[in-house]
């Protein structure tokens, strides 16, 4: 079934903490709000922030690689996101932009726009070299799918090292 174009994204120029993923899932391009989903719930969480701020887009901008849901492929994962809404639109956008003083970047998509040659050949070794990049205000993270649980148990210094700054940055920035 074709859809007609929905993006769903969320930007203000005075937002300071940038959320960058993949692309809206299913239930997120029905609600026409980004992560309304169990990995909505589960990102929140690694951020600890209320539903308030996050979906306050003078706070929060999430800015997906992928403005639409992709649909599924024929085992019933997301389809990867178009690489058209980020050749078109991204520069343009992220120029308005200019408040973002922390990018926390989902997935090997995100990270690959964002921070380029930095990435390694795996997610699991970009997210591992983490520390590199928070000069720069920037935190790699996985997705926060349930599909990744089994990453979460095998990386449990993700947990323990990486959440504790995120959160305390996303606090300092809300704050």
């Amino acid at each position: 079934m074709e859809r007609a174009p929905r993006p769903v994204l969320q930007v203000s120029d005075t937002a300071k903490i940038l959320i960058a993923g993949q692309a809206p899932g299913n239930l997120a391009m029905e609600s026409g709000r980004p992560f309304t989903d169990p990995s909505g719930d589960r990102l929140r969480d690694w951020l600890e922030i209320s539903e308030a701020d996050f979906y306050d887009p003078s706070k929060v901008a999430i800015v997906p690689m992928g403005f639409c849901f992709p649909g599924y492929d024929k085992n019933g994962a997301d389809i990867p996101p178009m690489k058209r809404c980020a050749e078109i639109w991204h520069a343009p956008l992220f120029d308005r932009l200019p408040q973002i003083e922390l990018k926390i970047l989902i997935g090997g998509y995100a990270q690959r726009w964002h921070i380029g040659d930095r990435t390694e050949k795996t997610l699991t070794a970009t997210v591992k070299k983490w520390r590199e990049f928070l000069e720069q205000g920037v935190i790699v993270t996985p997705h926060p799918s349930w599909r990744n649980n089994a990453w979460l148990k095998r990386n449990p210094w993700f947990e323990a090292e990486l959440l504790p700054v995120l959160r305390k940055r996303v606090r300092s920035l809300l704050s």
